[in-house]
């Protein structure tokens, strides 16, 4: 877990944006409570490799509430932990892929092992999330996805 934290927390844009160090998961746990600074929206697309726009629709918020808390300073509770679910899977998708550009290709196209969706269409909640969180695990065994 220590691995997947300090991943995760470097998709957020690390300790400069997130204004504080995720150690532990009581840690993370405490910043998606308190809700991340408005600078991981930036960071997050920027991991995915996609626009604010693709993020409000991965994160199934309007493009218009992303606007809003880019000004407001802090995101919601539940905002943050979108956010956070967004940048696992793209953190995962870049350790099993191997390479930034391969997991965002495959984050954006569609998949046969998941119905024809595309994966970031499907983080918006968290069946969608593990499903694609399974098909990354069959990769990284072996497996075809």
């Amino acid at each position: 877990m220590v691995n997947e934290l300090h991943a995760i927390a470097e998709e957020l844009g690390g300790e400069p944006v997130l204004g504080r160090t995720l150690r532990t998961e009581t840690d993370l746990q405490a910043a998606i409570r308190e809700g991340f600074p408005q600078k991981v929206l930036e960071a997050a697309a920027q991991s995915a490799g996609i626009t604010l726009g693709e993020l409000a629709v991965s994160l199934d918020l309007s493009a218009r509430s992303l606007q809003r808390r880019r000004r407001e300073g802090r995101l919601a509770r539940f905002e943050s932990d979108r956010v956070y679910r967004l940048v696992r899977i793209v953190a995962l998708a870049k350790h099993y892929l191997g390479d930034d550009r391969a997991a965002t290709r495959w984050l954006k196209r569609s998949n046969r092992a998941l119905g024809g969706q595309i994966p970031l269409g499907l983080i918006d909640t968290e069946p969608g999330a593990r499903a694609v969180e399974n098909v990354l695990g069959r990769i990284a065994y072996g497996g075809v996805s």
